[in-house]
């Protein structure tokens, strides 16, 4: 029996190739139809890769996440006195000038809680989602936001196409055979995370949370999953689930073939060899590196409040080293309200968060 959630989600707003907006983000990812085309925010002419999930208009990140703060805090119902209280946790590409960032969107949106900046690669976000909810389930806080950006720009694609690791055909195949890499994709998205009894009509329970390292590899995940295997039942536990009480998995497969495969095993080791339906909706929106977690975790809430899982895009055929029940063809129906969202980064780290519609 799990136990009751002390913490929630009471409001979202995200923004990603697919459009602008929660509705957008659910109505993208159930159509199943990946946002990938050619770059043009940048010169391409150099690289090996011209293909990212980018939307067509967007202002600068700062005003991007205040945009996306000021509507998950209206989303949440928060008024100005609200927010005065309110901690910021901000998930960004890490360098000069970051404190000051969340300093300035904090002023900006009127949150007067503190800030913490968070820039652990591609789990930034996640872990300030689990940093806030242990905050607030031993006490130190009773509201946070977590807002999360990354918008593809020339750097950051430039390393990931000289790495060889963004996919040559200009599609992500998660689990898929034929597979050959990630692409990136923009991705801003504000959350409001509160203490369980203070929303007036929360989105999601968040039931669990793991954190985990492996430590094998600079770049390459340990191949036995163990890392991430140690995640998801931390999370399980703190949810107090059994892990057949999943009915879903948002993977963090990027489409690469040796972190496809140790996330398998990884989903092996817990569940066993019938694991929950799985997909990874990066194959339609993108990897948005620090942001991708925070985007996942509110397409997972949306995809369960629709009832409805994602189908895995980009499926060309199964691989023998990705035995997981991958949703395919089209939307399946969800069998439990309890699902997993997964990543991992460079370096072995590796989290899991677990929610359930409230």
């Amino acid at each position: 029996m799990a136990e009751r959630a002390t913490v929630q989600l009471t409001g979202v707003h995200a923004t990603s190739a697919l459009g602008r907006g929660t509705e957008a983000q659910s109505a993208g990812v159930l159509a199943g139809t990946p946002a990938f085309g050619p770059v043009g925010r940048f010169d391409t002419g150099a690289r090996r890769v011209d293909a990212a999930a980018t939307l067509p208009d967007v202002d600068d990140l700062p005003d991007e996440l205040a945009a996306a703060i000021d509507l998950a805090c209206a989303d949440a119902g928060l008024d100005a006195a609200r927010r005065a209280g309110t901690a910021l946790l901000l998930a960004v590409h890490g360098g000069v000038g970051v404190p000051e960032l969340a300093a300035g969107l904090a002023g900006r949106t009127g949150l007067g809680g503190g800030t913490r900046v968070y820039t652990s690669a591609c789990v930034s976000a996640t872990s300030a989602v689990a940093a806030a909810a242990a905050l607030i389930g031993r006490g130190d806080l009773d509201r946070a936001v977590v807002a999360a950006g990354y918008l593809v720009e020339p750097d950051q694609y430039a390393l990931f196409d000289t790495g060889r690791a963004l996919a040559a055909d200009g599609a992500v195949r998660p689990f898929s055979t034929g597979r050959t890499g990630l692409l990136l994709g923009d991705g801003v998205v504000a959350v409001v995370v509160e203490r369980t009894g203070l929303a007036r009509l929360p989105v999601a329970d968040l039931l669990g949370w793991g954190r985990a390292g492996d430590a094998f590899h600079p770049c390459q995940p340990d191949p036995t999953g163990r890392g991430l295997a140690r995640a998801v039942r931390a999370a399980l536990g703190r949810a107090g689930l059994p892990p057949e009480a999943v009915g879903y998995v948002n993977a963090n497969a990027t489409g690469a073939g040796g972190s496809d495969a140790a996330e398998a095993a990884a989903l092996g080791a817990v569940f066993g060899t019938r694991t929950p339906p799985v997909s990874s909706t990066k194959a339609l929106h993108g990897h948005a590196l620090e942001a991708s977690g925070l985007l996942e975790l509110v397409v997972t809430v949306l995809v369960l409040r629709e009832g409805k899982l994602p189908v895995n895009a980009g499926w060309l055929g199964p691989d023998p080293q990705c035995p997981v029940d991958v949703v395919l063809d089209a939307p399946r129906p969800a069998a439990t309200r309890y699902a997993l969202t997964l990543n991992a980064a460079f370096g072995g780290a590796n989290t899991a968060l677990l929610v359930g519609a409230a």
